[in-house]
């Protein structure tokens, strides 16, 4: 089922802001942060470029203040049907659009409630300009120079990536799968954060990486990943917003700002991933248990080149802000939109659960670790009703969850063909030779 509108959109408000929201901000330097966004050009979660007014992204910030990721969410409007009341604003919109072609959706919807006093969606006026063939196409020339950037503390910002490595033996595949190296880096100190090994590059996986590194190193303030589908998912926003962590992506081929990543996986290359060639590993487990010795013995306590300080002694000389239990748990449940049926279940993942009767035909969120989904919380407006009771459960596993690799079996010592060989030369020793049906004088 597809996420909640209304949650994307809230999600898509926070990251926006994240950059705004820390309390240490004194006014003048939220001010300038707040100045600069509403200065630049953003894709919309209709993928469209639009623009946020000062006096939108301070609201916004208030708000999260206030209520958290739910204050984010759209309010009652109040423009429902300003366009049928007055279409002749739409045909203005179009001539504000062509007489200056660089005017954003929002602005022009500023313009029109500045001049007549309607409020006008953003969104309906995107419409209208997608229908008459007037988007804006834009095309700059990037000739910006990028000097070196380096993160101020540790934890201001972490770096994620994906290696992808040697074939490993797995044993709910036939052969071997290609293992995938999900990678968190500090940004100042060069530690590696944490690192694990899997035989799937998906959305849970690199969850689960981050969970493991929260809970080894704290809370980051900021995440710095590429456009991957490990990191692009709605679960991995809606982590990144309930614990209060700036979530960036880097810009199709604009790779700066990753220097550090791909140096890292370049030593990771040259220096652990031959010698793992050389002898060769028999599961995941022995590679994650190989990759983590040495990572905590060598990688984070060497030298660093440009710092001169080891990663380890440079992150520890910093703050450690570590996250509530309970909201590092909320952060990394999965939440799906559902109604419940007049006879008070919820189905999920081909499965049926039993809801609380005050819930029946109302809307709710279930919110599960996509490991265990006999064990589903069900929330309606904030407020938690328990959980759902499983009736038929035919799938205990989440489609997307990453799958455990499990040890090897152990080899039981049987040869089946050895047996068949035998039994074959046994039987042929105590039978009749073809050669004698032909001439029966001739002796064995």
């Amino acid at each position: 089922m597809a996420p909640d509108p209304a949650e994307e959109r809230a999600l898509w408000r926070y990251h926006l802001i994240a950059e705004a929201l820390p309390q240490r901000l004194r006014h003048r330097e939220r001010g300038l942060i707040v100045r600069r966004i509403a200065g630049e050009e953003h894709l919309n979660p209709e993928g469209l470029p639009c623009r946020v007014s000062r006096n939108t992204l301070d609201r916004w910030v208030r708000r999260y203040w206030q209520h958290g990721l739910a204050g984010l969410r759209d309010q009652p409007r109040s423009d429902q049907g300003s366009t049928k009341r007055h279409p002749e604003l739409v045909e203005e919109a179009v001539q504000l659009r062509l007489e200056q072609p660089a005017r954003s959706a929002a602005h022009i919807a500023e313009i029109l409630s500045q001049r007549h006093g309607v409020a006008v969606a953003e969104r309906t006026l995107r419409e209208q300009f997608q229908r008459r063939g007037l988007t804006r196409e834009v095309l700059l020339a990037d000739q910006r120079t990028f000097g070196r950037y380096e993160a101020e503390a540790p934890n201001d910002r972490w770096i994620g990536d994906v290696l992808v490595g040697p074939f490993v033996p797995f044993p709910k595949a036939p052969g071997s799968l290609r293992a995938r190296l999900f990678l968190l880096v500090d940004d100042h100190s060069r530690l590696l954060v944490h690192g694990r090994w899997y035989p799937v590059e998906n959305l849970r996986a690199g969850q689960e990486v981050l969970y493991q590194a929260i809970l080894r190193r704290g809370l980051p303030a900021s995440l710095y990943f590429d456009n991957g589908s490990p990191y692009t998912g709605h679960q991995l926003a809606r982590s990144c917003a309930v614990l209060g962590i700036r979530l960036i992506h880097s810009r199709p081929y604009m790779p700066q700002g990753r220097g550090k990543q791909e140096r890292l996986n370049r030593v990771i290359r040259e220096r652990f991933l031959i010698e793992i060639g050389q002898v060769g590993v028999a599961s995941f487990q022995e590679l994650n248990d190989r990759f983590e010795a040495w990572a905590e013995s060598y990688l984070n306590l060497r030298v660093h080149s440009q710092t001169h300080q080891t990663p380890m002694d440079r992150f520890l000389a910093g703050a450690i802000r570590p996250a509530d239990p309970e909201l590092l748990r909320q952060a990394f449940l999965w939440s799906e939109p559902r109604k419940v049926s007049r006879t008070g279940t919820v189905h999920f993942q081909g499965n049926e659960y039993q809801c609380d009767p005050a819930l029946r035909g109302r809307p709710v969120e279930i919110r599960y670790r996509p490991e265990d989904l006999t064990r589903i919380e069900v929330w309606h407006q904030g407020t938690q009703f328990g959980l759902l009771t499983p009736l038929v459960i035919g799938r205990h596993v989440h489609r997307q969850a990453s799958p455990p690799p499990r040890p090897p079996a152990q080899p039981t010592g049987t040869d089946y063909l050895g047996s068949v060989l035998a039994a074959h030369q046994e039987k042929e020793a105590g039978g009749i030779a073809f050669r004698q049906l032909q001439n029966p004088k001739e002796q064995p």
